[in-house]
């Protein structure tokens, strides 16, 4: 008999405060099932099979600037120019091609080395000049922004070599290279920020980076870093968007810096810095990407999409911060 009670009193529950609690701790993710499931019920073409993949191309070059701004924004800073330097590298990848037809590497290398060096520009003055990272990357978006411009003397760059397109247009296994890109940067950073020194002192710098100090860690090291790795994978993320159409546009990448900013702050990252994680963002991104795949396919006017998804980002941030609240109460 005391058997049986001892076992009733410790066999786990399962009612509607358990299904409460599940849903407020995974609140973002309750959030993107019910838009999923709006658009399912509404479009008839929203679920197949080539819709889905549509998505996940769109947004793999949104995908390298969220998880580069991800980093960014947990050392408590913010990189606004991400969009300029996405333009600034496909322009002078373009370019590149357009003057070395038979080599399809150099206009990559090229690509890279531009988003790298605007990256480590911005790390630079932020960690080292102590230049606040608003005014910094601020600069740097006017920068790189008349530099795609200079690049093309005001024009895009069309007529480019057709080899340059299989950077983005080729299929591995059936799945395209921009998609394998975007998984792999996934699970790359996610493993380095939970299992690596360098992400512990990435959150730590965030969270306090005098206390940080303290401990040993060498907050200007992370903060150049962090900027570094936006910048660079803005270079790829250009790269891939020029390949795609197989041309420069000196505008390409405009406005894609307030996306990848919205994606992580919905995937819970803190813009106080010390709090988010990689596949917060990446659900934050798949969501940005999910409403406007679902719009477009219900020809919702432009102007009111971008009211819808002001709309439906602030919800979703307000909830994450009832929730966060709710736990720590």
């Amino acid at each position: 008999m005391t058997t049986n009670a001892t076992a009733s009193a410790t066999k786990p529950r399962f009612g509607w405060k358990n299904i409460q609690d599940l849903a407020v701790r995974h609140a973002m993710v309750v959030v993107m099932l019910v838009v999923v499931c709006f658009f399912l019920y509404k479009s008839a073409r929203f679920g197949t099979a080539d819709n889905m993949v549509t998505i996940l191309i769109a947004a793999a070059p949104f995908a390298l600037i969220a998880l580069g701004q991800t980093l960014v924004i947990l050392t408590g800073g913010i990189d606004l120019s991400v969009g300029s330097v996405i333009a600034a590298s496909a322009m002078a990848a373009a370019f590149t091609a357009k003057a070395n037809p038979e080599n399809l590497w150099l206009p990559m290398l090229v690509a890279v080395v531009v988003g790298l060096l605007a990256g480590s520009i911005n790390g630079f003055v932020v960690s080292r000049m102590n230049v606040p990272p608003f005014i910094a990357t601020l600069g740097m978006l006017t920068l790189a922004s008349g530099f795609a411009y200079v690049i093309g003397g005001g024009a895009p760059i069309n007529g480019l070599p057709a080899s340059f397109g299989t950077i983005a247009n080729t299929e591995v296994l059936g799945v395209k290279i921009p998609v394998i890109l975007m998984f792999l940067a996934i699970i790359g950073l996610a493993v380095i920020m939970k299992r690596t020194s360098y992400g512990m002192r990435v959150y730590a710098v965030g969270g306090n980076r005098m206390a940080a100090e303290i401990a040993g860690v060498k907050s200007k090291n992370i903060l150049f870093s962090a900027y570094a790795i936006s910048g660079l994978l803005a270079g790829i993320s250009g790269l891939v968007l020029a390949s795609r159409v197989i041309s420069g546009a000196p505008n390409l990448g405009q406005g894609y810096e307030l996306d990848a900013i919205a994606a992580v702050v919905i995937g819970g990252a803190s813009l106080m810095g010390g709090r988010g994680s990689i596949w917060g963002t990446a659900i934050g991104l798949l969501l940005i990407q999910t409403l406007n795949n679902g719009l477009d396919l219900l020809l919702v006017p432009s102007y009111w999409q971008n009211v819808i998804k002001g709309i439906l980002i602030v919800a979703a941030v307000a909830i994450d911060i009832w929730a966060s609240k709710r736990k720590t109460s």
